[in-house]
């Protein structure tokens, strides 16, 4: 984990949250706020806030550009219930519910496999390995 963001009482209910940040999950952060601002859904405008917290901390701490960043973690926690009551017919109350929402962001750096030259050859690695298997190959055959 480089950084971390949370936005606590947000006024929306987790469950639709938990819809758009399925499609971010694991995303680059560039192709994470492309997505988020062509996505029409209101949950996309406080994941974007969030998100934009996280990276803007990575860069001020860290120096790291967002373009090297990934979504590593991704969560909505349910915050406290606010509850309103709304005249009923025959002089009941009617209760509903406004949900809240804690959304968490935590981005991690991009992983580039190393790749590991030998000094005698001048070829990768991976590039011998595939030479000796084939060399295997042909003397089994024979």
């Amino acid at each position: 984990m480089i950084t971390r963001a949370s936005a606590r009482y947000v006024r929306i209910s987790p469950r639709k949250t938990r819809k758009v940040m399925d499609m971010v999950r694991g995303m680059s952060v560039v192709k994470a706020e492309a997505l988020l601002s062509h996505l029409s859904k209101r949950p996309c405008l406080y994941i974007k806030r969030v998100l934009k917290s996280a990276v803007d901390s990575a860069d001020k701490l860290f120096h790291i550009p967002a373009s090297s960043l990934y979504i590593s973690l991704i969560k909505a926690d349910q915050g406290p219930i606010i509850k309103r009551f709304k005249a009923a017919s025959m002089g009941r109350a009617g209760e509903f519910l406004h949900r809240t929402s804690h959304i968490i962001i935590e981005l991690d750096k991009i992983k580039v496999p190393e790749r590991k030259v030998t000094v005698k050859t001048g070829k990768t690695e991976k590039e011998v390995q595939i030479k000796k298997k084939q060399t295997t190959r042909r003397t089994e055959r024979k």
